[in-house]
C-alpha cells in the first residue's frame, strides 16, 4: 500500500517547519522515526535560526541542507559548519547535546535556509553506546549515474555503493535528481521506503505527486516511479527496528530509559557544550536546568 504523508507544518526560529514523521499513518520508514523540512526560507540580516543546546538519547541525527548553512558545535568539543550536500550523522546513543546556530558573518547579511533533519532509531543493542560525530564533505559521498538518474547517496547502502557513514543497521539515503521520463527503482528486497519529492513532479504507478508529497511504500510494493518532468527526490528507507517511544529529543525502547533522561537532562548531568550555558528547558516545566558541575 502506498500512503500519502501530508507533513503538519509548524513555526521554528522564525521558519516553517513540515512535520513528516512521525505520522498517524506512517510512525517510521525503516529505522528512520523523525523527519522535518526545514524551510525553503529567507532570514532578513540580524535574524535566522538559533537553537541553544539541547540533548538526544538513542538516535542518529541527519542534517542535510539544500541552501543556507548550520552551525554545529556538540559536548563532544566538535564545531563546524554545515553547507548544503554536506552531511552531519551525530549518533547520540547514551547521550548527547549539541547547539544549532550560524555564524556570525552568515547571520549579518540577508540569507536563506532550507533542509532535512532525520532522526534514526538505534538498535537496542546500541542505544548506550558512547555518542559520536561523523561529518562528511559532500565530494566524499558517493555519486550513482544511470539512464537519466543523478543520485548523491547519504547513508547506508544502495545500488553496489556504501557512504561512508557509521550507520548501525541496515538502511538507505539518497538525493536523487530525475531526468523527464526517467524511471527509479527502489534498492533492496523487503524494505520499508519512502519518497520526498523536493521540486518536480513524479508518477507513481501512473498517479501524479508534486513537491512536498511524501510517498510511503510497503515492502512488498513494487511501484512503477517515473519523473515527468525534472525532479528532486529524497529517497529514505531500511529494515525496521520495531517499536521505540519518542519523547522530546528523545528516542528509546524503554519509557524508563526516556524518564532517565528527562531527571538527567533537569538535573545538569548530561555532558555540556563548551562555552556554551543557555541552555534549552525540559518542556512542560518553567524550571530552567541545573548547569553542569564545573570540571
Amino acid at each position: 500500500m502506498v500512503v500519502i504523508v501530508s507533513g503538519k507544518e509548524t513555526d521554528l526560529e522564525g521558519m516553517s517547519v513540515r512535520r513528516l514523521l512521525p505520522h498517524r499513518d506512517v510512525r517510521s520508514v525503516g529505522p528512520f522515526v523523525f523527519c522535518d523540512h526545514m524551510g525553503p526560507v529567507s532570514f532578513d540580516a540580524g535574524s535566522g535560526i538559533d537553537v541553544p543546546p539541547h540533548p538526544h538519547i538513542g538516535l542518529a541525527t541527519v542534517t542535510y541542507l539544500f541552501d543556507g548553512a548550520i552551525l554545529h558545535h556538540d559536548s563532544l568539543g566538535n564545531h563546524l559548519e554545515i553547507t548544503p550536500g554536506d552531511l552531519n550523522w551525530m549518533t547520540a546513543g547514551r547521550g548527547i547535546v549539541h547547539s544549532e546556530r550560524e555564524t556570525s558573518d552568515l547571520r549579518h547579511s540577508d540569507h536563506n535556509l532550507h533542509g532535512l533533519q532525520l532522526w534514526v532509531a538505534l538498535p537496542e543493542a546500541d542505544e548506550d553506546c558512547p555518542p559520536d560525530f561523523t561529518h562528511v564533505r559532500k565530494d566524499d559521498l558517493p555519486v550513482i549515474h544511470d539512464s537519466g538518474l543523478h543520485m548523491r547517496l547519504i547513508a547506508g547502502e544502495a545500488f553496489g555503493q556504501t557512504a561512508p557513514v557509521p550507520v548501525k543497521s541496515k538502511l538507505f539515503y539518497l538525493d536523487v535528481h530525475m531526468d523527464g521520463g526517467a524511471q527509479l527503482l527502489l534498492p533492496g528486497e523487503n524494505q520499508q521506503a519512502a519518497l520526498y519529492i523536493i521540486d518536480g513532479a513524479l508518477r507513481v504507478d501512473g498517479v501524479r505527486y508534486e513537491a512536498f508529497s511524501f510517498i510511503y511504500i510497503a515492502p512488498e510494493e513494487i511501484p512503477d516511479i517515473v519523473a515527468e518532468n525534472h525532479c528532486r527526490v529524497m529517497l529514505l528507507g531500511g529494515l525496521p527496528l520495531g517499536h521505540r517511544h519518542i519523547w522530546w529529543n528523545f528516542v528509546a525502547t524503554s519509557k524508563d530509559k526516556i524518564e532517565q533522561a528527562k531527571s538527567d537532562w533537569r538535573e545538569g548531568r548530561f555532558v555540556p557544550v563548551p562555552g556554551e550555558n543557555d541552555l534549552v528547558p525540559l518542556p512542560g516545566t518553567s524550571k530552567k536546568v541545573n548547569p553542569p558541575p564545573a570540571s
